[in-house]
């Protein structure tokens, strides 16, 4: 049985996480200290064989991709299929400032009902939905391979649930650092499990 090894890892640190405000699909750029990560991420990854590289469009993930091109060679092919979820009225928005805009919309967010589409947005469900097709399909793709994957917060916390059976609306109980590495399985249709949050690269950063 072939199976692909998927290096999937999150951005490095950006402006708006510092300043806890909800990106979705806008954007703010890596700090410094989110260089400073991706630049030890690279570097672990330079030695590490791997056949594709593959990113989000958006700015933060693209950018953390593209150091990871410099120091491996790899193109980078990005694709909007690897985004965020799309958080509507609430991008851009810190905790406060959303429940004071929309204190409605905010407390059926904080039911995690799955379903419930943020107004502008798209729900939990079809956000994970959107990221799990795609990389079922960069699996399938890549049968018998490694590849890397940089992405988002948002859609690790998706695959995880996915490759271990967590109900989307359980509460969570895991993180997901800046520029950690996490590494799945795929094959015969099921996912699992390698490691999880390493930063062991990003040590003394």
């Amino acid at each position: 049985m072939n199976r692909t090894d998927l290096i999937v890892v999150r951005h490095g640190q950006t402006t708006w996480n510092i300043e806890k405000r909800w990106q979705g699909h806008f954007d703010s750029p890596l700090t410094p200290q989110g260089e400073r990560q991706a630049h030890l991420l690279a570097a672990r990854l330079k030695h590490r064989r791997f056949s594709a590289l593959y990113s989000s469009d958006l700015g933060r993930a693209y950018q953390t991709a593209r150091i990871i091109s410099d120091a491996t060679g790899h193109s980078v092919v990005a694709d909007a299929r690897l985004r965020e979820r799309n958080l509507g009225i609430f991008q851009a928005l810190t905790d406060e400032e959303i429940r004071t805009a929309y204190p409605e919309e905010y407390e059926r967010h904080r039911l995690r009902d799955p379903d419930y589409i943020v107004p502008g947005g798209e729900s939990l469900r079809q956000q994970v939905e959107r990221n799990i097709s795609f990389l079922d399909q960069l699996a399938k793709n890549h049968s018998g391979q490694c590849i890397v994957v940089v992405t988002h917060g948002g859609v690790l916390n998706g695959l995880f649930r996915h490759a271990l059976f967590i109900p989307l609306e359980a509460p969570r109980r895991f993180g997901f650092p800046n520029s950690s590495l996490n590494i799945f399985t795929y094959g015969d249709g099921e996912w699992m499990l390698q490691t999880w949050g390493d930063t062991s690269h990003l040590d003394g950063s």
